[in-house]
């Protein structure tokens, strides 16, 4: 199972270069066979439209079948991505999980979740394999009405700048499964 962090998304004619690295590495690792399974993470965090239902849609359309596409859609920051995506994961009955992202999360995500010693590999995007085989290929046209989330309030309206940080750096992860009665 690869886990791949979402993207806050917007509506736009052309797809958002975060989202190609991202969306198009995952496409790439499970055409190129290794890996049978994709997880895309993320809530509605920035945008009214939930991250890992969104990025879904583009992978579908790609050609990863559904029944090797999964969701988790609580995260809130990219080292929730991580901790949520390796629960549901474990609890789906995977043991080989790794994460897959452009190169600069996935050393960033790496560092911030060091010391909690998950057992993940980490698959970094190639931008060049990215770039010549996929960038221009792939034209979409996703209906996006499932990924809006009713009643939406941007991270930023609903919590300090001090628990975002908390969360960025994985401490609101870590409160939480310490201490489930903090939600």
């Amino acid at each position: 199972m690869i886990i791949v962090p979402g993207f806050p998304y917007e509506k736009r004619p052309d797809l958002n270069t975060i989202y190609k690295v991202r969306i198009f590495w995952a496409y790439h690792l499970y055409t190129t066979g290794l890996t049978k399974n994709v997880m895309f993470s993320g809530s509605a965090v920035h945008s009214p439209y939930v991250e890992a239902k969104i990025m879904a849609e583009f992978a579908k359309q790609m050609g990863i079948p559904e029944e090797h596409i999964f969701i988790e859609d609580s995260a809130e920051h990219s080292t929730e991505n991580l901790f949520y995506g390796y629960q549901l994961s474990k609890k789906l009955g995977y043991t080989k999980i790794a994460v897959a992202t452009d190169p600069f999360q996935s050393g960033m995500i790496s560092f911030l979740t060091r010391k909690d010693k998950l057992p993940v590999d980490y698959i970094p995007a190639k931008i060049e394999t990215i770039a010549v085989k996929y960038w221009n290929t792939f034209k979409f046209n996703i209906d996006d009405k499932n990924a809006f989330k009713e009643n939406f309030v941007p991270l930023v309206e609903r919590i300090s700048k001090e628990e975002r940080m908390k969360g960025t750096h994985g401490h609101r992860f870590r409160e939480r499964k310490n201490n489930p009665e903090t939600d």
